[in-house]
């Protein structure tokens, strides 16, 4: 296939559309179901380097939740806790594969910002992951394959018409990358730079002890920035990215919006929030929308009279901020990379308020000595890798 026609590009308006290799190769792709559009090769594409980099630098299967051309989460297939399980919605599924696992994770970290995601898998699709992808509202999915009966499960979503690519693994793109704006070209070599742990860097701080789980989560937060819109931060905990923070313009909007994220990942494991008692047959979506406002500051819009009752069996006391920072002070162990440098202290004074301990990013700033001394303070291990991420 030399060219594949879309309906229309990035808007409606947006006609005519289509994908081709300038290099009139064919197309390293075959598209197995549905039609998938400009925006969902956008993220397809996106992913599946992402997704390929993490197995690379983890030997680990791996999965990315996109939306808009950033990933909503991303993670390796490491075992799910029981309470991981529970917030993820598949604590009723038995013998979850590795990979079903990865994405179970990558979907589940930041469930509001996955709605309607695409997804991308290192691997190909097994039943177990097809199991859970069913049943989760997704645009589509791009993989290196699929086990027969798991392509019948994804055929049957979306009325018939979910977008399931297949992509060859071992496609290599050109060096040299285009790309028209305004009708004027821009090329550039392409970000082929590799993640693995001999470019973690050098660690500036008085505390230079980075575990190999530390060290394998600040990749993981570094291949996920490399595919997402800068400016961006990262949060990471225990294999997966747990709060990313895409394409604000000022870096500390990046830490607290990524900060944000982590901190809600966390709050959902507290038991108030886990025996919250749901109506039966609410759908997934609502359920997940009344547990971000009930965690957030806009809690009355679930818990006023009148509203409560169309939710819960039982009305919910209010969580209250002091509740929240007790449980938030649990965590600890978390890992953070940035797609440049930090410019002032205050992104790691953020940082440490949703437990992390590791930090990653490539230095360079006139303040570095004054982010150095912030993370001292906190006994925070700091990496400098030379290495700036941005991805537009």
């Amino acid at each position: 296939m030399k060219e594949f026609e879309l309906k229309y590009g990035c808007n409606p308006n947006q006609k005519p559309a289509k994908i081709f290799c300038k290099s009139g190769a064919d197309l390293p792709i075959k598209v197995l179901n549905g039609k998938p559009g400009y925006i969902n090769f956008l993220d397809a594409f996106n992913g599946w380097q992402l997704v390929r980099d993490l197995k690379k630098a983890t030997s680990l299967p791996a999965a990315t939740s996109f939306k808009h051309v950033s990933p909503a989460g991303a993670a390796v297939g490491l075992p799910l806790s029981d309470v991981l399980a529970k917030i993820y919605w598949v604590d009723d599924m038995e013998d979850l594969s590795p990979l079903a696992c990865a994405y179970a994770r990558a979907r589940g970290a930041d469930r509001m910002s996955s709605y309607g995601d695409f997804i991308a898998l290192s691997d190909v699709c097994d039943v177990s992951a097809a199991k859970i992808i069913k049943r989760e509202f997704s645009d589509g999915i791009i993989a290196p394959g699929y086990e027969p009966e798991a392509l019948e499960l994804l055929k049957e979503k979306k009325k018939g018409a979910y977008a399931i690519i297949e992509i060859d693994p071992d496609y290599e793109p050109e060096p040299i990358e285009h790309k028209d704006v305004f009708g004027i070209t821009f090329e550039q070599g392409r970000n082929d730079i590799e993640i693995n742990e001999n470019t973690l860097g050098e660690v500036v701080t008085e505390n230079k002890n980075i575990p190999d789980s530390a060290k394998r989560d600040l990749m993981i937060a570094l291949i996920t920035l490399k595919y997402t819109q800068s400016n961006s931060v990262c949060y990471v905990k225990d294999g997966q990215a747990i709060g990313i923070g895409a394409g604000q313009q000022s870096r500390i909007h990046c830490t607290r919006l990524a900060g944000t994220k982590a901190d809600n990942w966390l709050l959902r494991q507290c038991p108030k929030v886990l025996n919250l008692q749901f109506l039966d047959g609410i759908k997934r979506a609502n359920r997940d929308n009344a547990i971000d406002n009930y965690i957030g500051d806009e809690y009355m819009d679930v818990l006023a009279e009148g509203e409560w009752q169309k939710i819960f069996k039982v009305k919910p006391e209010i969580f209250t901020e002091e509740e929240k920072r007790a449980w938030l002070d649990t965590m600890d162990d978390a890992a953070l990379g940035s797609d440049a440098f930090f410019p002032f202290s205050d992104n790691i004074e953020r940082a440490r308020k949703s437990g992390v301990k590791y930090i990653i990013q490539p230095g360079g700033s006139i303040r570095d000595n004054e982010v150095i001394e912030c993370c001292n303070k906190h006994n925070i291990a700091m990496v400098f890798n030379g290495i700036r991420l941005f991805h537009h």
